[in-house]
């Protein structure tokens, strides 16, 4: 068995499948194309269209294979306490969607196992499904003992999406890894949870669909799906004991080391977090290059949550400043090759890596505020679980963190509660994820898809037509499949070939009309509902429609002119922004209108009014310029190869197409555009705001949406001009005059209204009494007064008074009531006690409040009472 890097080991895998008729396929983005899923998780997950048969690969090709990279955090609590858990790892896979089945894949497994990778077949050990005796047989035939198969149970050797739905038995490749690995049991074998055999490869039979009866209908397609994780056969080929051993891993694990002075292997809790950290940052790094950001919800958050259990890991070994993208070198450095996602994206990465761990200290603050707070309320030395749970969960405090603050002050973890909390998380993401698997293989189904099937992909003539002649293929009327299409009838056409665009990438559906000699359609939006398949959205205006029919398709050319003047603005402004803010700024999201168009992007702080008017500059320099405008396909590879950006978090097929500003831009892109900049006339930007943690947006208009938008700027600032009757660019000077002098007559009318105050208190002093307590009390109404005034009150009526004592103070505020109390410290330690007094007036105007016994206070719904509430105080203290 000859020792093998992780890039060998994957490279030697899609060659060999290659060699046998597959056809090589790109990793998917981490983001899948299904929105019932979270996260990319299997490599089957980009191909479920083609096991739902609802695509086809195209000869010669027999299957594909690719190496996927997945995200899992079901168990996040468990990764890094073994060799084997990982939130991001590769999975080598290879599928086949009617082409070829068990005796095939078996034999390829059998012999990439022992002739490409050189594994003892002695060593190698097979399980399948108890019935399952066709692939017994299949892998006797290929030489394997007897005692070298086992029969396990549907848990481990049946693959199910759901209850019900495409399913079939399994067969799983072990590796004997030697008796030293194991548990000592003379009953050992694979199945067992030591790591003695360590389960490499699962091929999985996809048969049957499974009925609600639990009964199982042969498909009319029989289908392969395998994984064999990277890590654990590169654990197995380099002779290491667990997965963060391995190439990959292992060198991440040392700049681990190498930060914090740290050796792997000398202490289980170093060990532990080095391999967090190594992981994690990993997972993060993939995650923000596939085009996702920390937020509070969905990925963002599983995106967040790593990224903060990471942080503090490092925080356990003595990190206490941002460290995280010491990693990022390293995995561009070992994975770049493969994946130029992240090469491309390096710089954002670092940003928002770096944005996040300074936020994030924040966030430790609050959480150690948190802890002295729970610490200080606490009754005995046992800190309750769903504390820990708190300062895990909502702070990002591994539990392990809590105890060791804990101990310094002597205190226990309810750790028993805190699993409790914790397997009650664990319970509501199982459950979630057996939804998400559910969905997974849930078909889109629908009439639209029955349509797709039936007539296949629709052509779009759009790039260089606006109108053309063709045929109806299918007419949809409420959500049914019809014939027929009668005035005054909406619904949706698929045509065989046209010239709208279907809202996607952001720009918005193209409008128009439909048209024979006898009918007239309007059409209000063009959408792909099915992925290829463009539906019109339609009003009969006269006549019907009927499938088969051939109709003129016309679209709304100058409404069309305007999308493309908007859409190819985006693209400039894309360059601009990166010209002013950085390489950081990546396109992630937009919406493209005829009247308008607004550019989301990654950035981590407002932008200035310098910057904004900068890009605005440099847009309308290259508009101006006229730069010619051409789109051409060609394939992803060729694309990046020749460095054409492509959007934050979008997915592409093989072939792209290119859009190519000349002289400062290309992108990818599908929508349509101008032919040379000049068209656009000119942009401005109309708003900066953010969309959340590391996102901003610019709304922007062009041509003659700019030059209204500008107008009615114009007409504004006349406006105002003539108001403040000054010339036009002295407005912004005069405001600036007439805003100071308002300041003055605030700042003055307040000194008269804090004069008209202290009149009053003088008129209180003087009817000062002795409380029982023997210190004077002041007892009296301010008239109109907020609280604000009537605490300042208290001050003057305090320092007027020359020695100790007390106040009660009433007052109102637009008829709302308002009650104060308040005494000095003697006062206090003479027995009077604001809260008290408070309380126990109150009722009196129908309110209530309280505080302390130096000061507090009331609001009520009847300012009627005060004077019974006064006369209360008088009765409780005089």
């Amino acid at each position: 068995m000859k020792y093998m890097t992780s890039a060998e080991i994957r490279e030697k895998y899609l060659s060999f499948f290659e060699e046998k008729g597959c056809k090589r396929w790109p990793s998917s983005s981490l983001i899948p194309d299904d929105p019932s899923l979270l996260l990319t998780s299997a490599g089957m997950v980009q191909f479920k269209p083609y096991f739902l048969q609802q695509k086809h690969l195209e000869t010669p090709y027999i299957g594909t294979t690719t190496v996927q990279k997945c995200v899992r955090t079901n168990d996040i609590d468990i990764i890094g306490t073994t060799g084997r858990h990982q939130s991001f790892f590769e999975m080598l896979g290879n599928f086949s969607f009617g082409e070829y089945f068990k005796e095939e894949m078996c034999a390829w497994a059998y012999e990439f196992s022992t002739e490409v990778l050189g594994l003892p077949a002695e060593r190698l050990y097979f399980t399948v499904y108890l019935d399952d005796d066709e692939t017994i047989e299949i892998w006797k035939k290929l030489g394997v003992p007897d005692d070298h198969i086992s029969r396990l149970g549907e848990e481990d050797n049946f693959w199910r999406a759901g209850p019900t739905g495409p399913c079939g038995p399994c067969s799983e490749i072990y590796y004997d890894q030697g008796e030293s690995f194991g548990c000592g049991s003379p009953d050992c074998a694979p199945g067992c949870d030591c790591d003695r055999f360590l389960e490499y490869w699962n091929l999985v039979f996809t048969q049957y669909d499974g009925q609600e009866d639990g009964s199982f209908v042969p498909l009319p397609k029989k289908n392969i799906d395998t994984g064999m994780g990277l890590e654990r056969i590169a654990a197995i080929l380099q002779g290491v004991q667990s997965n963060y051993e391995t190439d990959v891993l292992r060198s991440l694990v040392a700049v681990g080391e190498s930060l914090t002075g740290t050796v792997y292997g000398e202490d289980a809790a170093t060990d532990l977090s080095l391999r967090i950290m190594a992981d994690h940052s990993r997972a993060v790094a993939f995650m923000i290059a596939d085009g996702i950001l920390p937020s509070n919800e969905g990925r963002g958050y599983v995106l967040r949550r790593l990224l903060r259990r990471a942080v503090m890991k490092g925080h356990l070994l003595g990190l206490d400043k941002p460290f995280l993208n010491e990693y990022v070198d390293e995995i561009v450095t070992l994975m770049g090759h493969v994946y130029p996602e992240i090469v491309e994206n390096r710089e954002l990465m670092r940003r928002v890596i770096l944005s996040e761990e300074e936020r994030f200290g924040a966030n430790l603050r609050q959480g150690r505020a948190y802890l002295d707070e729970a610490l200080a309320e606490l009754e005995g030395d046992v800190l309750p679980g769903d504390r820990a749970f708190t300062l895990h969960d909502t702070y990002g405090f591994p539990v392990e963190v809590t105890r060791e603050l804990c101990d310094e002050r002597g205190i226990e973890v309810d750790m028993e509660g805190f699993g409790r909390c914790m397997e009650e998380q664990r319970e509501r993401a199982r459950a979630a994820n057996t939804k998400d698997a559910e969905a997974a293989w849930s078909t889109y189904g629908g009439v639209m898809n029955e349509i797709l099937e039936a007539v296949g992909a629709t052509e779009f003539l759009g790039y260089t037509k606006n109108d053309a002649d063709v045929r109806v293929l299918a007419l949809v009327k409420d959500g049914q499949q019809v014939d027929v299409l009668e005035a005054g009838d909406e619904g949706r056409i698929v045509l065989e070939a046209t010239p709208f665009y279907a809202e996607k990438g952001g720009q918005i559906g193209d409008t128009g009309t439909l048209s024979k000699d006898d009918a007239t359609v309007r059409v209000l939006d063009t959408k792909e509902p099915e992925k290829g398949l463009i539906a019109h959205t339609v009003q009969v205006e006269s006549g019907r429609i009927v499938a088969g029919d051939t109709v003129h398709a016309a679209i709304d050319v100058p409404r069309r002119e305007r999308i493309r003047r908007n859409h190819t603005a985006t693209h400039i402004l894309h360059w601009a922004l990166r010209q002013v803010l950085g390489d950081h700024v990546k396109q992630a999201g937009s919406y493209v209108a005829d009247n308008r168009l607004r550019f989301d992007f990654t950035h981590f702080e407002a932008m200035t009014t310098e910057q904004i008017a900068e890009v605005e500059r440099l847009a309308n320099e290259k508009i101006m310029e006229n730069h010619p405008v051409h789109a051409y396909e060609t394939s992803l590879a060729s694309a990046r190869e020749a460095g054409v950006m492509a959007l934050f978090g979008e997915k592409y097929g093989e072939f792209v197409r290119v859009l190519d500003i000349e002289g400062f831009s290309q992108e990818l892109c599908g929508g349509t555009h101008v032919s040379a900049t000049s068209e656009i006339g000119f942009v401005k930007i109309t708003t900066e705001t953010s969309v959340g943690a590391n996102l901003r947006r610019v709304e922007a208009v062009t041509s003659f949406d700019a030059l209204a938008y500008m107008n009615r700027m114009e007409a504004e600032l006349k406006e105002t001009a003539e108001e403040l009757r000054v010339p036009l660019l002295d407005v912004s000077e005069r405001t600036a005059a007439n805003v100071k002098t308002l300041k003055e007559l605030q700042a003055k009318m307040k000194r008269n209204l804090q004069t008209i105050a202290d009149d009053g208190i003088t008129a209180l002093l003087s009817s000062a009494a002795d409380a029982k307590a023997g210190y004077p009390v002041v007892i009296g109404s301010l008239g109109e007064a907020d609280a604000g005034q009537m605490r300042n009150a208290w001050d003057v009526v305090r320092a007027r008074l020359g020695k100790p004592g007390a106040a009660v103070l009433a007052a109102s505020k637009d008829g709302k009531p308002i009650l104060l109390a308040a005494g000095s410290p003697e006062a206090v330690d003479a027995g009077f006690d604001a809260g008290a007094i408070i309380k126990a007036i109150a009722p009196n105007v129908k309110g209530g409040g309280g505080g302390k016994a130096a000061m507090a206070q009331a609001g009520g719904k009847d300012a009627s009472g005060i004077e019974a509430a006064l006369e209360a105080a008088r009765e409780l203290l005089l």
